[in-house]
Order: C-alpha cells, then structure tokens, then sequence
C-alpha cells in the first residue's frame, strides 16, 4: 500500500511512525555530560573525544543546568574562551521533555524554539539528548527540512510550495492520531514560520525605515490554536521615530501590508471576510491607536460588538519589535482586570453560543446544505471553550492566549474541573480537524460539520459528555458574573 503513495507522502508517512514513539526510544547513547566549572577547552576536547555536537552541563545530581553546542564553540574561539569556565558560554535552561513524552513534542518544540537539541529527562535527571538528526532522516522532507527551507526561501513560489508541504504533513498528523493540543501547536509554529518567512521576504521591498512595527496574529493563531482549514486573522502595532506622524507611517506601513496578505493568499490562507488583516487601516495602528480603540471596547462594552472584538483579546506578535506587543499586552491586561463592567459583558457575550444539545440531552442539529442532520463543531462547540477561557484569564489579568493554557491558569492544572474542560476540548478538536480533513476540497462551510449519527456509540457518547461540559462551563460564568 505505501508504494502506491507519491514519494514525498510516502516519506511523511513514514516519518510519523518516529513522531508517534516515546521520547526516550530515541535515545542512541548515554548523555556526555560536564560540570559547569570546567573549562571551555576541557569541553571542546571532551567534543572531539566523544564525537558529538553537543555536552550538557550538569549538577552533582544530574540535573542539567545548561547546554553547550558545536555553534557555541565558534564564539569561544573567535572570543578567545578556551580558559574560561563552561558556565560562561553555556545555553541557559535548555529545553526539557520527559522521556514519556512523545517525539512530536521534541519536533515541535525544536521548531518553536528553533533549536537542534532536546534534553530527555526522567525524574528530573538527564537521560539522554535527543537531536534533530535523531527525530529526521536526512533525506526525508520533513520538519526538519521544512523549517531549513522556510529559512532560506526567497520566492513567493517556493514559499506556496512549502505552504502545501505544510499542509500535507499536518494532514498526515490528523491521520497518525496526534492529539489536539500538540497538533494544532504544531500547525501553528509551522504557519508561524511561514508568516515569518514571508514578511522578511516582503519587508526587503518597501521603505520602512523610522518605524517600529509588529505584526500581530488574532484568533486562532494568537492562541496556537490554527486547524486544517484556517484564514487570515491579523493586525499591525506601530510606533514612529521623533518626526513621523502616525499617518505617515501608517500610508507607509499599508502597502507593505497589503502585500504581506496577498502573498499570505496565495500560500492557502484565504482573505479574511470580515475585512481583519493589517492592510486594513483599521487594523494599522499605533501603539496608543490600539489603546484607544481596545479601551472603547473595555470601557464601553457592548455585547454584540463584543462578539466581534473578542479575537483581539487573543493577539500575540508574530515578528517585527516584540516589545510592541508586549506593551500592549501589559496595558491590555492591567486595564480589563479592572473592569468589571466590561468582564460581565464578556461573559454575556461567551453565552451566545449555545452547546448543541436539547433539554433532553439529545443533539440539536440543522439540516445545513449538504450535510442533513450535522453540528457546526467551531460555532456549537470549540467556540464555547475558547470565549469561556477567555473571560476566565482577563478577568485574572493572565497572559497565556492559548484556549488550554488559560483554562489551565484560571482553573487550576490540576482540578477535576480542569481536567474534565480540557478534556472536553480537546476531544472536539479531534473530531474539528478529522471533519476538516474529511472536507478537503469540498466547501469551506462543510469543514467544521459533523453528524453525530455517523460517529460510532462511543465516540457519539463522549461528544455528548463534551457538550455536557461545555454547558456547565457557561454556567460557570453565569454564576460568577451574576447573568
């Protein structure tokens, strides 16, 4: 059966066989280890002895402290450190995954950090590196090779291309059964590099000098939250130098904008309908624009203007001056926390949407064209976890914009009631990204659509149960917020 697959789908195939394993399968040697008042030549030398790229700089009890690379070695020599201690030279708080974990999870956090090492650990102590080399054979396209690419693309052609290989690979995940959360982190760190990639590429053909800008993601992927089947959501922070108006920088900033979501198009994220892009003027702001404007919202909430707002809570920047988004992040925070009048509004408006279950437990379905007898799985389900979590970390001035993350903070990691959340969640991710898979090339409204009769009983069981949840997290913040 695998011959009959095209080369490159046979090669994703068979790498997500290696996704799917423990960690600590991967590992192929005892780790070579240092202490931290070594010096630099005794590591370099050690390096050479061992013939590897990497030591980890250890405690007496075998808890790494650090990391030092073949890449470090460089600035040693060109800075002339050989003398000098390893703890001078070290990367501090390597990356750490337990060895239960999965090799996806290694995958993914090497390209959302972008680094070729991940330290396997059990019980807190080192048990092994696992490298890139490890997680992907070199002559496959993967990854490994998709990150490497992304990186060196200069063309809008080859950019689409990987863009496609992206969406294959992510496709070939949904089948493997890779679970939700790790998924859609995966989707999103890749489109993130993507994004990335082509605002450099982009960035090289207009003026933009005397401004700092940052390109900010809303939705679904200021919460690394991106599925299958995913549009455009996006916005650009900026400040100008002494002696350029914010209307200036903004004529300047449009075009570039613009040209930013065409390319963005072309590589398979569609123009968003609702008009919520960068090149949107609206959308172009000023540090203090954008306060103004999410003050508005904050100090004279409205519900129903709130159901189209609310994305904007989720933003994080994606590239360009971080500390932009940052500080729009703090002032955000700071001035919704103390808000009661616009949390409560929030909250009403996170009670819209309704779980699509009946008073009798049944599912309530619509006969939508094409598919009689289904349930919009983003509009009847996710949306109801996503706006919950939302209300429940602004009102705690919480940070994370990830659906999870923020259900972890505000809940407790570790409740029943946390537990029982995410796990509704999740599972309605799962069933989000196989209808979407099931949809490709079908249309986009299909994507989201399940029938719950065609799911077996306990899977329809469980879907059931997940609404049950959701339904109980709305009356959550009916309680807490007095609606």
């Amino acid at each position: 059966m695998a011959q009959s697959l095209p080369p490159l789908d046979r090669r994703l195939a068979e790498e997500q066989q290696t996704f799917a394993r423990p960690l600590g399968g991967l590992v192929r040697r005892a780790p070579v280890c240092c202490a931290p008042q070594q010096t630099l030549a005794e590591v370099a030398a050690l390096m050479r002895r061992e013939g590897v790229g990497s030591v980890v700089v250890v405690d007496a009890g075998r808890r790494p402290l650090g990391i030092l690379t073949s890449r470090d070695m460089v600035r040693v020599v060109a800075e002339d450190l050989a003398g000098r201690p390893v703890a001078d030279a070290m990367s501090r708080d390597p990356v750490a995954l337990p060895a239960h974990a999965f090799a996806y999870e290694a995958a993914l956090a090497m390209a959302a950090h972008r680094i070729r090492h991940v330290l396997v650990l059990d019980e807190g102590r080192l048990a092994g590196v696992v490298s890139e080399r490890d997680l992907f054979a070199l002559e496959r396209l993967g990854l490994a090779e998709l990150t490497r690419e992304l990186r060196l693309s200069d063309s809008v052609e080859k950019l689409g291309a990987l863009a496609a290989d992206i969406r294959r690979l992510s496709a070939r995940l949904v089948e493997q059964g890779v679970a939700a959360e790790p998924l859609t982190r995966f989707v999103s760190v890749l489109n993130d590099r993507l994004s990335q990639r082509i605002l450099e590429v982009v960035r090289r053909r207009h003026e933009l000098s005397g401004i700092r800008w940052c390109w900010l993601a809303f939705g679904s992927e200021g919460r690394f939250e991106q599925t299958l089947a995913t549009d455009q959501d996006n916005g650009l922070v900026f400040a100008a130098h002494a002696g350029v108006e914010a209307t200036d920088a903004r004529g300047r900033l449009l075009p570039f904008a613009r040209e930013v979501n065409e390319v963005l198009a072309v590589c398979g994220f569609p123009l968003c309908k609702g008009n919520v892009m960068a090149s949107n003027p609206d959308l172009c702001l000023s540090l203090e624009e954008w306060r103004r404007r999410m003050a508005g919202w904050i100090e004279a909430p409205a519900p129903k203007a709130l159901l189209d707002a609310a994305i904007f809570f989720d933003f994080r920047g994606l590239h360009g001056d971080a500390e932009l988004a940052s500080d729009l992040r703090d002032w955000v925070l700071a001035r919704a926390k103390r808000s009661p009048t616009f949390l409560r509004a929030l909250a009403e408006a996170a009670l819209e949407a309704r779980p699509a279950l009946g008073r009798f437990g049944g599912f309530v379905t619509d006969d939508a064209a094409g598919t009689p007898g289904s349930i919009n799985l983003k509009l009847q389900a996710a949306r109801i976890f996503v706006d919950a979590a939302r209300v429940l970390a602004l009102a705690r001035g919480l940070a994370q914009t990830s659906t999870a993350e923020r259900l972890r903070a505000a809940l407790g990691a570790q409740s029943p009631e946390c537990a029982s959340a995410l796990r509704a969640f999740f599972l309605v991710q799962e069933l989000r990204l196989e209808a979407q898979l099931a949809s490709v090339g079908g249309p986009a409204e299909h994507a989201n659509r399940i029938v719950p009769e065609r799911l077996d009983r306990v899977r329809r069981a469980a879907l059931r149960e997940a609404l049950l949840i959701a339904g109980e997290l709305q009356q959550r913040l009916a309680l807490d917020f007095q609606l």
